[in-house]
């Protein structure tokens, strides 16, 4: 049996980053569903949070699992659910794109507290300044369709 320990930080927005999640119920109802549909999958996620227009969730991969199968099954399934539920009478989606990035053993408890703390620190600071704040400190590289046409 292999030992592994590997995490991941996964971010991602609703589709067009509409605040669908737009009450602290909904987001918790969310978050909740989100975190019992990966126990349910054998998805480990360590933790879950975000805001109206965004999720935040720190994995931990097994051996069998890839980052594309993880994230396909925790937003596919939960935009379904979300759907089903009738919570709000718009259809809920989540946007394709999203982050994912490595985490070290030493920065899970940062991370965990990053995650735990998104209330308020989007009381401060929209969702967009924090996406174009992880461009930047991961080195991503913006894909402008405009430019490629």
């Amino acid at each position: 049996m292999p030992f592994i320990k590997v995490y991941i930080h996964f971010v991602w927005s609703t589709k067009n980053r509409f605040p669908f999640l737009n009450s602290l119920e909904l987001r918790e109802k969310m978050w909740k569903h989100i975190k019992e549909n990966g126990k349910e999958k054998g998805i480990f996620i360590d933790f879950v949070n975000g805001y109206s227009d965004h999720c935040h969730c720190l994995v931990s991969l097994k051996s069998d699992q890839t980052i594309q199968k993880v994230i396909q099954m925790i937003k596919g399934e939960s935009a379904f659910w979300f759907n089903n539920q009738n919570f709000i009478l718009e259809k809920f989606g989540w946007q394709d794109e999203y982050f994912a990035v490595s985490v070290s053993e030493s920065m899970i408890e940062n991370v965990r507290n990053y995650i735990r703390n998104q209330e308020t620190h989007h009381s401060k600071k929209p969702f967009d300044d924090e996406y174009n704040k992880m461009i930047d400190v991961y080195g991503f590289q913006k894909f402008n369709d405009n430019l490629n046409q």
